[in-house]
C-alpha cells in the first residue's frame, strides 16, 4: 500500500467532479439560471449554457479518469490514469476559477483553491 495518498486524493477528486456533474445533469434550467445571474456582468453572460456544458463535459472526464486512476493504483500500481485525471481536475477547476474571477465572486474563487491544491498534489505524486 505504497499509494494510499494518491489513491485518497483521486478518491476525493471523484466524488468532487461525480457530485458536481450529477448536480449540472439533473438540475440543469436551475443551474443555467442562476448562472446567468452570476455571470450578467461578464463576458460569459451570452453564453451560459455553453461554458456549463464545457465544464459539465470535463468534469465527467475527471470523475472517470480518477475513478479508474483509483482502481488502477489499487490493483497493479499504475499511474497512467490517475495521472490524466488529476490534470483534468486542475484544467477544470482552473477553468471554475477564471469563471469565479470573472465574475467577481472572491470567496467563490478561494473556495476553488481548496480543490486545487490536492489536485496538484495527485498531478505531482502520480507524473
Amino acid at each position: 500500500m505504497n499509494n494510499v495518498a494518491s489513491i485518497l486524493i483521486l478518491v476525493f477528486l471523484t466524488i468532487t467532479f461525480l457530485q458536481s456533474g450529477y448536480d449540472k445533469i439533473f438540475y440543469w434550467k436551475d443551474n443555467v439560471e442562476w448562472l446567468k445571474g452570476h455571470f450578467a456582468k461578464t463576458q460569459l453572460k451570452n453564453h451560459v449554457p455553453l461554458a456549463l456544458l464545457h465544464v459539465l463535459v470535463l468534469e465527467l472526464l475527471s470523475t472517470i479518469l480518477c475513478a479508474v486512476g483509483a482502481i488502477e493504483l489499487l490493483l497493479n500500481s499504475g499511474r497512467t490514469f490517475g495521472y490524466y485525471g488529476a490534470v483534468f481536475s486542475c484544467i477544470t477547476l482552473l477553468m471554475l476559477l477564471v469563471g469565479q474571477r470573472l465574475a467577481k465572486d472572491y470567496d467563490g474563487a478561494r473556495t476553488i483553491v481548496i480543490y486545487f491544491i490536492p489536485a496538484v498534489m495527485a498531478v505531482y505524486w502520480l507524473n
